[in-house]
């Protein structure tokens, strides 16, 4: 398995939090996240995984290297930002295998990453898009189900249960993007909800323990959730 992790983003909402580090290098009980995504990955014998740099990205290279618990660590580097999508499309470049995982540097999702890499393959599909359902999509926005398949989106601020995307994706390599888009893009907004009817996204569905620390609270909730698993509210 070969990962792409999403680390430049400019966590705009945890500025007042991290004044001097990046998002992805948030301390959850005295460890950076990006550590924690990085040590799930190793645990499910991850052979290579392809950070996504921009923000910052100094103090990445710093604490990472290019080996973690012997796993070799490449950098896709964002010199000027291309918003998730954009960012994608460049690490996809870096990857040696068919198929790669990419994972959202702020999210931790308690998931069987090899067996979604196992079902991408074998289904021979382009896309897969891990799923989880809450009790309330509100803040995350729906994604609709037909059996295996995404066939369209639900806006955020809607309430109620449902599923929602968890952040994680299966891609090829060689994915073939639409022309229309520009080279900085929303690999959600301008992507996923635009172009879903032709692209056809198969879904993964998890039970696992999911937590976006993309919001203060929320990061506070991981000091102790992520640390201890008995106190996970999900």
């Amino acid at each position: 398995m070969e990962a792409v992790i999403l680390a430049g983003g400019l966590g705009t909402r945890l500025s007042s939090r991290l004044t001097d580090l990046p998002k992805a290098l948030a301390p959850v009980s005295g460890r950076p996240f990006l550590a924690i995504l990085l040590d799930q990955l190793t645990e499910q014998q991850c052979r290579r995984v392809i950070l996504s740099v921009g923000h910052l990205r100094q103090r990445i290279f710093e604490a990472i290297g290019e080996e973690y618990r012997g796993i070799p660590i490449q950098y896709a580097v964002e010199e000027t930002p291309l918003g998730t999508g954009g960012a994608i499309r460049a690490a996809l470049q870096l990857v040696k295998e068919e198929n790669a995982l990419i994972l959202n540097g702020d999210t931790f999702l308690d998931a069987d990453y090899n067996a979604m890499m196992s079902e991408h393959t074998s289904s021979g599909t382009e896309l897969t898009i891990a799923v989880r359902y809450v009790e309330n999509m509100d803040r995350y926005g729906g994604v609709i189900i037909e059996q295996t398949h995404a066939t369209g989106f639900i806006e955020k601020g809607t309430s109620g249960p449902g599923w929602i995307n968890a952040g994680a994706y299966a891609m090829k390599r060689n994915f073939i993007w639409p022309a229309s888009l520009p080279p900085r893009f929303s690999f959600e907004a301008a992507f996923l909800e635009k172009h879903v009817a032709e692209t056809k996204p198969k879904v993964f569905r998890c039970e696992g323990y999911f937590l976006d620390i993309g919001i203060p609270e929320d990061l506070d909730r991981a000091q102790i959730e992520l640390q201890n698993p008995k106190h996970r509210s999900n």
